[in-house]
């Protein structure tokens, strides 16, 4: 063997070894994202059902979220990336929650946080396919199908005396789901950090929402607990506008949009493993085989794509 030839496997070691690092440090993120929006539901939940109304928690979302981000967007912005930034708050600011809080007022917590994450992926592959011609290939689509097994699972299976689920009210959570997978796709092709991304959509929110909140006077903060609006101000405007945007935008970055996206599929388990421990709600055994539908679909969606044949 000739001796320049000698160094080169080290390098090609290394390089092997980046992206199992590349891969760990995605999960890792997206782990932390589904950890805090199961908990989102579980803690909306709880204070939609007494003073607070979901109008103060998006207020406290996105208002402190944008005075905490602020330093960020004081750094020299393109053009460009305000406008983007106004798409992605549109996409997954407060049009989004808003949609997300008719959705849970119109159907239930439980089968708000079963929906809207449960379909986001889908649409993130189908969009995918139609408008960047990326094929999702057979295993992910086995994924998106077990992943909408479960979810028709759980619609037909829920319990709680809460009536059959409001078709209106489903459509919503549709479509807040389809926003976000949108937002999934643009972001990589942004060139915005996840931070910059992070600041703008507070921002952009925050100017629009933040204001007509005031005027129109529909909040409750007054009569609430300083205890409770200081748990919801810091998991509304901290952990959801700040630690859960950026932990899924780096999830995004290194796990790709399809990926990342089908592990937010997960967040239906985890809130029903939450809501067993703080609300004391038990699924059912057919909740519970649509749980495990969901973790195949996951599993499935989730797999990294075969590199090409040497």
């Amino acid at each position: 063997m000739p001796p320049e030839d000698l160094p080169r496997g080290r390098p090609a070691a290394l390089d092997g070894a980046r992206p199992s690092r590349k891969l760990l440090a995605g999960f890792l993120w997206a782990t932390l994202t589904v950890a805090i929006f199961a908990g989102w539901f579980v803690v909306t939940r709880f204070s939609v059902t007494r003073i607070l109304n979901v109008w103060d928690l998006t207020a406290l979302r996105y208002g402190i979220g944008a005075i905490l981000l602020a330093p960020v967007l004081l750094r020299d912005l393109p053009p460009r990336a305000w406008r983007n930034g106004f798409v992605f708050s549109v996409l997954w600011g407060a049009p989004f929650a808003a949609l997300v809080a008719l959705g849970v007022q119109m159907t239930s917590a439980g089968r708000a946080a079963s929906v809207t994450p449960t379909l986001m992926p889908v649409f993130a592959g189908l969009l995918g396919w139609l408008l960047l011609r990326q094929p999702p290939g057979k295993i992910r689509l086995f994924g998106y199908a077990a992943i909408a097994a479960g979810l028709c699972g759980f619609i037909l299976t829920a319990t709680g005396g809460q009536g059959a689920p409001s078709l209106l009210g489903l459509g919503f959570l549709a479509l807040a789901a389809a926003m976000w997978a949108g937002y999934t796709l643009l972001l990589r092709g942004s060139g915005l950090t996840p931070m910059q991304s992070a600041a703008l959509i507070c921002f952009w929110s925050g100017v629009i929402f933040v204001p007509l909140y005031a005027v129109l006077d529909i909040g409750r903060l007054a009569q609430a607990p300083r205890a409770e609006i200081a748990v919801q101000g810091f998991y509304q405007g901290v952990l959801m506008s700040i630690v859960a945007l950026v932990s899924f935008n780096r999830a995004v970055a290194l796990l790709g949009p399809a990926a990342a996206a089908a592990m937010i599929a997960l967040v239906p388990v985890v809130a029903s493993l939450l809501a067993i421990v703080f609300l004391g709600e038990v699924p059912t055994v057919a909740e519970g085989i649509s749980i495990a539908f969901i973790v195949a679909g996951v599993l499935l969606a989730t797999r990294p794509a075969r590199s090409p044949a040497r």
